[in-house]
């Protein structure tokens, strides 16, 4: 029983804990915090392997971990200074309530520390990294995999992602309502970047895939339940990974590959996750802002809708439109192409499609293929090889095969 409720505890408390101790310590004593932290687990592991499960597992790891922290502000030498001694005679008076784990001081923890990380003079690829770690409690090896890279690589990149916090002396704290606006779209852009990490992952654990994107969702839905952060914006977000999310498991077959949006079967869907994700679409239309996030989400909803009709085909041309507009991007300019294809012809998106010239997207080859196939087979295989030729995972150089294969190349 413990060597299956403790990496289910780890995955949900540890991050808890580690963002209340370090909004405690300061980012000067991250390592600490993420020390008793790990050392509360192993002391859970160690007793519960010899005594069993305690009644309430929540209750007894927090207990453990202010005894820790409360040990360590009273001995570790670090503190041997004058404000050591003042936060020994502050622990002495009033030692119960020093280390709050209250659900409403976890929570403003979490909050915090998210606008901490996610903080300008860190680099977007680092605050992920420290998400995954310090908010969602990913350990070093799944980050690793995340990244399709080794563990020194990411330990290293978490070293002076640290480093840089204590050097730019980033505090955890919520920002004022002036910066919270300057600092929201950062955050939002790491939770996005974390959802896709999970969303168009190629690693072959599924756990971990899934694992990434509700993660994601987790700490979006904390900013939808605090005033201050529950904005348009925000909710449209959350209402994008709710749909994206709806279709994950049509997206891999049994055999782990890839299976375009044409192909998928449509029972797969999870349909209370759309109707998720219509809720805070909804919510999201309050207020005059209409972000990207918003036009993404509307384009994922029709992308949920069964029936492959030209109204469906044409709103959804219309909303790359408006979101080319609002923030052009290679990758929304190469789906709108697909949306001109279903909406118009192929031979008008054809012509789109080849204005972009990106030569080096192996998606923008499978594209070309797709629309040429029946048009001029020959062209599609060419394209189809470049594009296998491009592909860095066997993923989708498996998916593309079978699109050769269908043409008739052996």
């Amino acid at each position: 029983m413990q060597q299956e409720i403790i990496p289910h505890l780890f995955r949900q408390e540890y991050s808890k804990i580690v963002s209340v101790l370090c909004r405690r310590f300061g980012f000067e004593q991250m390592e600490i915090a993420e020390d008793i932290a790990g050392d509360t687990f192993l002391a859970a592991a160690q007793s519960w392997a010899m005594n069993g499960a305690p009644p309430n597992p929540v209750a007894w790891l927090y207990h453990v971990a202010k005894n820790k922290a409360r040990n360590h502000l009273q001995h570790n030498s670090v503190f041997n200074n004058k404000v050591a001694i003042e936060l020994k005679n502050e622990l002495t008076q009033n030692a119960d309530t020093e280390i709050d784990l209250s659900p409403q001081n976890i929570s403003d923890s979490q909050l915090q520390m998210m606008f901490a990380i996610c903080h300008p003079a860190i680099p977007p690829e680092a605050q992920v990294g420290l998400a995954l770690r310090i908010l969602c409690g990913f350990g070093i090896d799944e980050i690793a995999e995340a990244f399709l890279t080794n563990k020194a690589t990411i330990n290293k990149r978490l070293y002076r992602a640290k480093e840089k916090l204590r050097e730019e002396n980033i505090r955890i704290e919520f920002p004022s309502l002036a910066e919270i606006n300057n600092r929201l779209d950062n955050v939002l852009t790491t939770i996005y970047l974390l959802f896709s990490e999970g969303y168009y992952s190629v690693s072959q654990d599924k756990t971990l895939r899934t694992g990434l994107c509700f993660e994601a969702m987790r700490l979006c839905q904390m900013l939808t339940e605090n005033p201050a952060t529950d904005q348009p914006q925000v909710n449209a977000l959350l209402s994008l990974m709710y749909f994206h999310a709806s279709r994950f498991e049509a997206r891999f077959d049994k055999n782990g590959e890839l299976v375009l949006y044409d192909d998928q079967d449509t029972r797969l869907w999870n349909w209370e996750l759309v109707s998720r994700g219509g809720y805070y679409l909804e919510r999201s239309h309050k207020g005059d802002t209409l972000s990207k996030y918003h036009l993404e989400a509307a384009i994922a909803f029709w992308n949920t809708q069964k029936d492959d009709t030209k109204e469906k085909w044409e709103s959804i041309l219309q909303l790359y439109n408006r979101l080319l507009q609002i923030e052009y991007s290679p990758v929304a300019a190469l789906n709108r192409t697909y949306a001109l294809a279903k909406a118009n012809s192929r031979e008008e998106a054809i012509a789109e499609a080849e204005k972009l010239k990106l030569e080096n997207d192996h998606f923008y080859f499978v594209l070309l293929g797709e629309l040429y196939t029946g048009l001029d087979d020959k062209v599609a295989i060419e394209h189809f090889e470049k594009a296998l030729s491009l592909a860095k995972t066997q993923t989708d150089k498996q998916a593309i095969q079978k699109k050769l294969d269908k043409l008739g190349r052996k």
